[in-house]
């Protein structure tokens, strides 16, 4: 790994199958495993294929079940391919509160605040507290690192478990380092880490067993993808704030190995009875792994392409079995309509979409004309050779599975799923 390189990353094909040498096992000394400079770290980008580059938030909730579910295949088969055992922890149902703000699930408190804002993927209180250090800490110095008065910071915690969702609480009031600690205190508090238990073990396998960098974000990658959506968009909001920390260390002082340090432990949480010692010693373990993740995030926010194609395979699949059982049907409804002549046979009735595409002869190959009345305009033509960007007022869905990238050629695209089904809506932001 060469910090003075900077290396594309392929998506088109599974990191499993790119590993073609084993690389070789290094021994660290134990007090310098990691070099600590930021400027360390190699420089990585991602290669954009003619559809674009697709983020998690880009695919519907059942496509993200896809990705999960091939995610831990992969994963599986990358730690294979590498001589590691995929070990994960026994995952405990732990109940934690119903109600409240700290120490409740997070699937449970985005049901609670959704009924405010609906939508809403991040929990508030977690947003105000990020809000809050954004506007006002981040040229603090040490923050993160000095930590607030104990007893100023429990008398918030109480104080905002009885008066936030009444908007009665004071944030003025709210001094930088005492935010820095609620919203350390929210994290450790979860019933459940934010990289769950799970899979704890794998994380600390992708440093303890893996030397190269660029292997190590692969593995990182698909434990990301892996995570529960509540966990993964909570974690996507820490970690763009904990960008915005380090993006200010010549003022508050704090670089990007002094925020892993003080971060890992909240994140990383230990359980049992040598929990203490098993956090100290992986200590520099886990500081790696955020610094990471606090480096290389925008890369982590991805869908890898083949992980898409073996969605896009998997959905054929279903529509085909589909379609299947729906000429099965029609053959059993016809079958009793023959034998119930006295029930009436019903008409067909026409069936009007608010979004139309017709090929005409008039139209050039290349291009779809599109009526859709419900818009501001109602007829236009998209050249379907063009990037989806390049019609600036539209936001291309496909099956409304799949949001595109502005940079993806649309031919390809509908090339790559000749029967989908289209939706266009007007572009909002």
């Amino acid at each position: 790994d060469s910090p003075s390189v900077t290396e594309e990353l392929f998506y088109e094909v599974s990191f499993s199958e790119s590993i073609t040498v084993l690389p070789k096992r290094r021994e660290w000394p134990n007090n310098q495993r990691f070099k600590k400079e930021d400027s360390a770290l190699p420089k990585f980008i991602v290669r954009k294929s003619r559809f674009g580059l697709t983020e998690t938030g880009d695919l519907s909730l059942e496509d993200m079940k896809k990705i999960r579910y091939l995610s831990l295949i992969e994963l599986t088969a990358f730690y294979d391919a590498l001589g590691i055992e995929l070990k994960r922890n026994r995952t405990d149902r732990v109940k934690g509160r119903e109600n409240g703000l700290f120490g409740v699930p997070l699937t449970i408190l985005l049901e609670n605040d959704q009924k405010k804002v609906p939508g809403i993927k991040v929990p508030l209180i977690f947003q105000k507290l990020l809000l809050k250090l954004e506007e006002t800490g981040l040229e603090t110095e040490g923050i993160l690192r000095v930590p607030g008065s104990a007893s100023r910071v429990k008398n918030l915690h109480q104080e905002l478990e009885t008066k936030f969702y009444e908007d009665l609480f004071d944030w003025d009031q709210v001094r930088n380092n005492d935010a820095a600690g609620l919203l350390k205190m929210f994290i450790r508090e979860l019933p459940s880490p934010l990289f769950t238990v799970e899979y704890l073990p794998a994380f600390i396998m992708l440093v303890e067993r893996i030397s190269k960098i660029k292997l190590q974000l692969q593995a990182l990658h698909l434990l990301i993808l892996l995570l529960p959506d509540a966990s993964r968009d909570t974690a996507k909001a820490f970690l763009q704030f904990l960008k915005k920390v380090v993006a200010n260390e010549g003022k508050n002082k704090m670089n990007l190995w002094n925020v892993s340090m003080i971060v890992a432990p909240n994140l990383f949480i230990c359980k049992g009875k040598r929990a203490n010692q098993e956090e100290m010693q992986a200590a520099a373990t886990t500081a790696h792994i955020v610094r990471l993740l606090i480096r290389y995030q925008d890369i982590l926010w991805t869908v890898p392409s083949f992980l898409i194609s073996q969605v896009r395979k998997m959905n054929e699949a279903a529509m085909n079995n589909s379609k299947r059982q729906l000429m099965f049907d029609k053959g059993v409804r016809k079958l009793l309509r023959r034998k119930t002549i006295e029930r009436e046979r019903p008409e067909r009735s026409e069936v009007h979409s608010d979004v139309s595409c017709l090929n005409g002869s008039d139209i050039p190959e290349g291009v779809i004309r599109v009526y859709a009345p419900l818009h501001s305009k109602v007829s236009m033509a998209i050249q379907l050779n063009r990037k989806a960007g390049d019609e600036k007022l539209l936001i291309i869905f496909v099956s409304g599975q799949h949001c595109l990238d502005p940079d993806a050629y649309m031919l390809d695209v509908y090339r790559a799923n000749p029967q989908a089904e289209w939706v266009i809506k007007p572009q909002t932001s």
